[in-house]
This record gives structure tokens, C-alpha cells and sequence, in this order.
């Protein structure tokens, strides 16, 4: 019973000292400045090299502008994926995939065009974890993402009157990562 007892002991020592650095909570700084985007990235570590990750979008603003003119990149996107960390988990270069669903509404300060609709894809990303201290990291990259779009488009945010329907492949931006990241 002592033996039983003692391998227990030294076993949660050891998977407690393992534990160190194996989670990330995250927000994109960048994002807020695409007209007040918040989001939310967590991470898990599966081995050396591996993380897996999912993300959390959401805007919800519109602001009208001085002639009437609505502004929005409304928003709700979620996805999940995989990082690969050639030297180590959340230190230094990283390659990212995730598969991500969006279902968006914008208008432009240019166009009176409104598109709404929903998009579904895969985003590659690529880019650099700067270690700030030993539980926060300073993220930068940028990503694109393909996929396909079902959209509807109005004569203006506002009237409702439908010019046209589509559905169709897209390649787009997915993200200009300027993240802080804490990590546990």
C-alpha cells in the first residue's frame, strides 16, 4: 500500500511539473481596429512542436457616419486548428491551419452597397511568438483563408432591397495578428 501510495505521490509530482506552458489564452490587438472586432483565441499544447487552437470573432457595431452613411463589418466567426512550432510551443516562429465558419454583414465608408452572408474555409497563417516574460507572449503574423460563400447583396445597410444573390469561391485575408497572449 505504501509503494501504491508513493507512485501516486511522485506521478501527480511529475504531471504537475509537466504542466508548465501547456495552455494560451489570447486577443488580437489588430482586430479591435477593424472597427471594434473582439475576439478570443485559446490554445492547447499536444506535444513540442503541436498546439491546437480555436478562435472566437464578434462584432456587433455599425456607426453612421456624418452624411448617413452606414459603416459595419459586423461579424461572428469561429474556428479551430493546429499550429506547428519548429523549435518550441509558444516561442519563436509558427506555421497555423484552421478550418473557420463566418457569417458576416459589411457596408464600406465608399460603397452603399450591404453584403451580408455566410462564408466556410480553411486559413493559413504564418508568423513570429516574441516571449515578453515567462507568461506573456507578443504575437505577429498574417494569414489568408479560401473557401466558399453563399452572399446577398442590398442597395443600402439600411433599405432592404435586394440587387443580387451569389454563391461562389473566395480567397480573402484572414487575419494581421498583432496578439497578446498569457499563458499558463
Amino acid at each position: 500500500m505504501n509503494k501504491i501510495l508513493a507512485c501516486a505521490i511522485l506521478s501527480l509530482g511529475i504531471l504537475t511539473a509537466a504542466r508548465a506552458q501547456e495552455a494560451a489564452v489570447s486577443t488580437n490587438v489588430a482586430d479591435y481596429a477593424d472597427l471594434g472586432t473582439m475576439n478570443m483565441g485559446m490554445s492547447y499544447a499536444l506535444a513540442r512542436h503541436w498546439t491546437v487552437d480555436a478562435v472566437v470573432k464578434y462584432n456587433p457595431f455599425s456607426y453612421r457616419m456624418p452624411d448617413e452613411a452606414v459603416v459595419q463589418r459586423k461579424q461572428r466567426l469561429f474556428g479551430a486548428g493546429a499550429r506547428f512550432w519548429p523549435w518550441h510551443v509558444y516561442s519563436g516562429w509558427w506555421l497555423s491551419g484552421r478550418a473557420q465558419w463566418q457569417e458576416f454583414s459589411q457596408s464600406l465608408l465608399r460603397e452603399s452597397i450591404a453584403t451580408e452572408g455566410d462564408r466556410v474555409g480553411a486559413a493559413l497563417a504564418a508568423g513570429y511568438s516574441y516571449m515578453l516574460s515567462k507568461h506573456f507572449n507578443l504575437e505577429v503574423g498574417a494569414g489568408v483563408w479560401a473557401g466558399y460563400t453563399a452572399y446577398t447583396r442590398y442597395a443600402c445597410p439600411r433599405c432592404g432591397r435586394i440587387i443580387g444573390r451569389g454563391r461562389e469561391g473566395f480567397i480573402l485575408p484572414s487575419d494581421v495578428i498583432l496578439a497578446l497572449s498569457y499563458i499558463f
